[in-house]
């Protein structure tokens, strides 16, 4: 009875020590760092893991209200060269960068290798559509519920007026020659000829970097800040989905208020 006892209370104690243990390594847990991420342009699509640079120094800053970006460490983390642009020929080569969004695209690969190799009738349908005549494409719609009611250009173009009619992880150009999907300008600019012109002479858009005319800078393309397949905002029918605005932000320590920011500096 004795010796029952006593392998019951070594029991208890084991257990006892592992819950301990437990408990320990669940709220160290909790108290850790949590990777978070925000977005850069448009959320949902170009979101970034926050990380040290290097220790002290992230990458981001996340807005604690809308979960924007608020400020880049390092405005060319993560960035390629652009590549050749029409119009651009005169910007030295490296100081045009982007950011290559088609690794974070969850559909890609299967889109060019997966269902549309050309090999194997299962994975590859023996009627694909290789034409600009709009078809229902049941499995793309569900994959893809925007491209069931296509608001880009109100019903007027349809999924092989911007995407290759083969190679489907690509999109196309004016020749029918195939585009890399990290370099939509190249498409965009078929139809929105002014906003292209705008977005290459840094009227429209975004860029970060250097502030001098030919510095280095990250260029945001068009469908970092743009979805492509729903440009219209369906509660309103027109333009795109709003973005929330951030708070203004707090002013300096003793300062009561901002009316100096109505006075110009220079007397005229």
């Amino acid at each position: 009875m004795k010796k029952l006892a006593f392998h019951t209370m070594v029991l208890a104690f084991c257990c006892g020590m592992m819950t301990t243990a437990l408990a320990q390594e669940q709220k160290a847990a909790e108290q850790a760092p949590q990777d978070t991420s925000c977005f850069e342009s448009r959320k949902g699509a170009s979101e970034v893991t926050k990380r040290d640079i290097k220790p002290g120094w992230p990458n981001v800053k996340c807005s604690p209200t809308t979960g924007a970006v608020l400020w880049w460490g390092d405005p060319f983390d993560g960035t390629v060269p652009m590549g050749k642009m029409p119009g651009l020929e005169k910007l030295p080569e490296g100081h045009a960068l982007v950011k290559p969004r088609s690794a974070h695209l969850p559909i890609l690969p299967m889109c060019g290798t997966a269902c549309h190799n050309g090999v194997g009738p299962a994975f590859s349908p023996p009627k694909l559509p290789k034409d600009k005549k709009p078809i229902p494409i049941p499995t793309m719609e569900g994959l893809l519920p925007d491209a069931k009611d296509l608001q880009h250009g109100r019903g007027r173009i349809w999924c092989l007026d911007c995407h290759h009619t083969t190679k489907r992880d690509k999109l196309v150009d004016n020749f029918g020659d195939p585009v890399s999907i990290d370099q939509p300008q190249l498409l965009c600019g078929k139809c929105h000829g002014d906003k292209m012109r705008d977005w290459r002479d840094g009227i429209h858009g975004k860029r970060i970097g250097e502030f001098t005319s030919t510095g280095k800078k990250r260029w945001f393309t068009c469908t970092e800040c743009h979805n492509p397949h729903n440009v219209q905002d369906g509660k309103r029918n027109r333009g795109f989905v709003q973005l929330q605005p951030e708070p203004a932000p707090q002013l300096p320590r003793g300062m009561k208020d901002a009316k100096h920011e109505k006075l110009h500096p220079i007397a005229h």
